[in-house]
């Protein structure tokens, strides 16, 4: 049988990809936006019975969307679900942390008018980057098809192009034959000293 090869697919999936590559069994990680809890749970299974995950919405059903879907894979135990913005996870969690993962925008199959904002995003990117540890990594997948994405963009991407090159490893992926409003993803890495 042949070996299946890589597919350059969406952000999200190369956020993933980068996860799989930097988080291992026992580390503490940070899920900034819960959603429907795809990424807390992958997350779960990549910390391993050893680490643990803390995970932020604002919406109450995205904490229970998760906390069912965590029951029925058996990872409940890996995760403390807050209903919290995640502007506010230097309140709850004691760093240091391996990575911190966003998913900008609305919780899917929900009302479209509850969004991330511009103001809560870019203090709670900051607060991620103080969290993280040397080598961690923060990722950022942003999603422009509608305008409080289009501005969240534009000011992470200010943002993150800001930071001090010797502290920070900055890259952003944005399949350059797609629509403008195609999630984007940007990528940091915290240099070690």
């Amino acid at each position: 049988m042949e070996e299946e090869r890589y597919v350059l697919r969406n952000a999200r999936a190369l956020a993933e990809d980068y996860l799989r590559r930097s988080v291992r069994e026992g580390d503490t990680v940070i899920d900034a936006t819960m959603g429907n809890g795809g990424d807390t749970e992958m997350l779960c299974r990549l910390v391993g019975e050893q680490g643990h995950v803390y995970a932020f919405d604002v919406q109450r059903q995205a904490v229970e969307r998760t906390a069912e879907r965590l029951k029925a894979a058996g990872l409940s135990g890996r995760a403390m679900l807050l209903c919290a913005g995640h502007e506010t996870m230097e309140a709850h969690v004691e760093g240091p942390v391996q990575a911190v993962v966003f998913n900008f925008g609305w919780l899917p199959g929900s009302d479209h008018a509850v969004t991330t904002r511009c103001d809560t995003s870019l203090a709670a990117a900051g607060a991620a980057l103080r969290l993280v540890r040397e080598g961690g990594i923060v990722s950022l997948c942003v999603y422009p098809g509608h305008e409080e994405g289009a501005r969240e963009l534009r000011l992470l991407l200010d943002w993150s192009a800001g930071l001090p090159v010797r502290r920070f490893n900055v890259l952003y992926h944005h399949f350059i034959n797609a629509a403008d409003s195609t999630p984007g993803l940007i990528l940091i890495q915290k240099n070690r000293d």
